[in-house]
């Protein structure tokens, strides 16, 4: 993205959508902070790679999503020296064992949360009870204790909650049909049917002293006292700034997303809580071999990824470009449960013949 002078504008950092960070990979991200720069494989084609500056001139904001930062937070004395803005969106449900098997305590997750906030701001903790799963061991009244407890629990440490129904990919599926067979039954979304259940939700945040938005909702949640969100928000980067920062819709992510653009620096099937209901992870077991692959000294999440100098630096468009030919194929794949498999497995080859060579 270029100013108006034509100059390059600082990007916004996302860390990550696509992976824990904070949680798993604190060390190589404060290390990657340290060498100025981060490199991103493309997830289909690993022989093009972007190098993402991490540069304090060149980051606008870092947005950390995570469910534990508390590896993280040990570096955010060296963040604020080093001159970075940033904020959390913290997922923090109590969902059963069967759909979040590894998560922490909801104990450890509340102290955290509110040790976070004592340490930066309310403000810049965001709480996200998100997604919703509806099941018979997570029903409507479930979630309105949980989701009530978890709201007192954090009155004051948070402005803002975020929620979504949960929706089912592809490679989720096996993971819930295998709950299913144990005798799990799983809710399809009926606005007539749950309509007041998220009114109550909304109360829930309101008597907390909350607002309450949706993330990426296709479903029409306004009706019920919900309006439309954006998690990276325009408007919490100027407040962070502390000047304007324009609006640019993110068109590489879900046409129901209201995030202003930004640059991801996480990798695909690296996170280990094991959700069932996580469309970032198609295999657990890849997961866990990722991560006993990883090296915290490396340039790239994954893999050994370098590019020489900026000869293929990222820009915001370059990644709109990037992006805009993913989401198209992904789209288009959808309809194929074989064509994913197929391409995700093509492309851990490549990843495999790519980090051979640095060895």
């Amino acid at each position: 993205m270029r100013t108006k002078a034509g100059k390059s504008r600082p990007m916004i950092i996302s860390v990550s959508r696509k992976t824990d960070i904070p949680a798993f990979y604190a060390e190589w991200f404060i290390n990657r902070v340290r060498a100025g720069y981060c490199t991103v494989p493309n997830p289909f084609n690993p022989k093009q790679i972007s190098r993402i500056s991490l540069k304090p001139e060149d980051v606008a904001v870092f947005v950390f999503w995570t469910r534990n930062p508390r590896p993280l937070m040990r570096y955010l004395d060296e963040l604020d020296e080093r001159g970075y803005k940033y904020y959390f969106q913290y997922t923090l449900l109590d969902n059963p064992r069967e759909l979040d098997p590894k998560s922490p305590s909801l104990k450890v997750k509340l102290d955290t949360f509110r040790e976070l906030s004592q340490r930066v701001g309310q403000r810049r903790v965001i709480w996200r009870y998100d997604p919703i799963v509806l099941s018979s061991i997570t029903t409507p009244e479930y979630h309105l204790e949980r989701h009530a407890y978890i709201a007192n629990q954090l009155k004051g440490y948070t402005f803002r909650n975020v929620i979504s129904i949960v929706d089912e990919y592809k490679k989720t599926q096996k993971r819930t049909e295998a709950l299913i067979k144990q005798g799990i039954e799983f809710y399809e979304w009926d606005p007539e049917k749950y309509g007041d259940f998220v009114r109550k939700l909304v109360e829930n945040a309101q008597r907390n002293e909350m607002e309450i938005v949706s993330c990426a909702e296709p479903i029409d949640l306004q009706i019920f006292g919900v309006r439309k969100g954006k998690c990276i928000d325009d408007d919490i980067v100027a407040e962070l700034l502390g000047c304007e920062w324009e609006y640019h819709k993110d068109k590489g992510q879900r046409e129901a997303c209201g995030c202003t653009e930004s640059r991801d620096i996480g990798m695909y099937d690296t996170c280990l809580f094991g959700c069932v209901y996580c469309y970032a992870t198609s295999s657990f077991e890849k997961a866990r071999l990722h991560y006993k692959e990883h090296d915290p000294n490396s340039p790239s999440l994954l893999g050994h990824y370098e590019v020489e100098d900026d000869k293929q630096s990222c820009s915001i468009e370059d990644s709109e470009k990037v992006n805009d030919k993913q989401l198209s194929l992904l789209e288009h794949l959808e309809n194929s449960e074989d064509s994913i498999s197929a391409l995700e497995e093509q492309s851990e080859i490549k990843r495999k013949q790519q980090l051979s060579l640095f060895h």
